[in-house]
């Protein structure tokens, strides 16, 4: 177990938690370290696994509690996290420190979009990382591999999506790229994209059209890219939009999502029984809506139909996963889910979520 801790003046080196547990209770260790005195004021913790090679694959955080011994400060979270935060997954979670009569930063998902021409046939034999600097510190060294999302293949170029979740960085500046392998490959990397995750602007591009070789004179490269320039947007057209939308808000503080089930046409695909659904985002989850009133079909979930759904929920973020089930009422309930497509008109964003069982 690894921390970092980032101060006003900068940064701490990573702070081992090897052998300085001071006092072991059950389910509970306290560690007694030294900070450097000229960090300033702590405004934020990377908690994390150095290695995943040694004996402990996977660590449950219940509650972190942090006391400076001077000034009897204290700060404490509850974080209920386990890492890594999925099989082979980030190993490293961020948390703002709070005290008292101090602003305090926010949690921030950001979306990096990658694009290459081969990092999607050669990711096996590789192990990336990226590291985003900001106005306000970094993120620490981030696997870009582990967990792929909106991939996309052409026959000359690719882009695949990479979510982060870091403390607020502030006005991005730039991104350090390190590459290893234990064989010989080459990475053709074009261009990274680099934005918050609830906002549709602005986005960090950050120009790279450089094709990496790794081999065993040079097994690992490292690369810092400067942002090349920023896509803002429509300013007037945005402020515009999110007028009309802080209005509606205030005048129902509901989104409406609409929702699109596509049943498999196989034999039996069907269903009788009653649908239910919950959305997932990365600000909050809907409560359960029953999936009844289906705009094309009096009959709905029928094989190789697709029924439509318009539901009204707080404000969720960006949806990340949803869970679909049925009641099992009914001869022979069971039904083949091929896909569901979810609208948020508000944010212009189309998820798909894959189910094909």
């Amino acid at each position: 177990l690894v921390m970092v801790f980032y101060g006003s003046n900068g940064k701490s080196n990573p702070v081992s938690m090897e052998n300085k547990v001071e006092h072991q209770a059950k389910n509970e260790i306290t560690y007694d370290i030294h900070l450097p005195s000229d960090l300033g004021m702590l405004y934020k913790v990377r908690l994390g696994l150095q290695s995943l090679e040694n004996s402990i694959s996977q660590l449950c955080l219940r509650h972190f509690k942090m006391q400076n011994t001077s000034t009897l400060d204290t700060f404490s979270l509850t974080i209920n996290k386990t890492l890594p935060l999925s099989p082979n997954g980030d190993r490293w979670i961020e948390f703002p420190v709070e005290w008292p009569l101090k602003e305090v930063l926010s949690v921030v998902t950001y979306h990096l979009t990658v694009f290459s021409r081969n990092i999607l046939s050669e990711r096996n034999l590789v192990h990336m990382t990226a590291c985003i600097y900001g106005t306000h510190g970094d993120t620490g060294d981030r696997s870009l591999l582990w967990s792929l999302q909106n991939i996309q293949q052409g026959e000359d170029n690719e882009s695949f999506l990479v979510i982060v979740d870091a403390v607020e960085l502030g006005e991005l500046d730039k991104v350090v790229l390190l590459i290893s392998s234990k064989t010989d490959c080459k990475l053709d990397i074009k261009k990274l994209h680099l934005k918050e995750a609830v906002k549709e602007h602005p986005i960090y591009v950050f120009e790279v059209n450089e094709a990496f070789s790794v081999h065993a004179n040079k097994p690992e490269i490292q690369r810092e890219i400067p942002v090349s320039f920023v896509i803002k947007g429509d300013k007037k057209k945005n402020d515009i939009d999110n007028n009309l939308h802080k209005e509606g808000s205030q005048a129902r503080n509901l989104t409406e999502y609409t929702i699109k089930v596509y049943t498999g046409d196989k034999r039996g695909a069907g269903t009788d029984a009653n649908v239910h659904i919950i959305l997932f985002g990365n600000e909050d989850k809907s409560e359960v809506f029953q999936l009844s009133q289906s705009l094309e079909h009096q009959d709905p979930f029928e094989r190789g139909k697709v029924d439509t759904f318009k539901i009204n929920t707080k404000k969720l973020g960006s949806l990340h996963s949803i869970e679909i089930g049925h009641d099992g009422k009914g001869f022979a309930s069971g039904w083949f889910l091929e896909k569901v497509e979810i609208t948020d008109a508000s944010r212009n964003s189309v998820y798909c979520f894959n189910c094909n069982r």
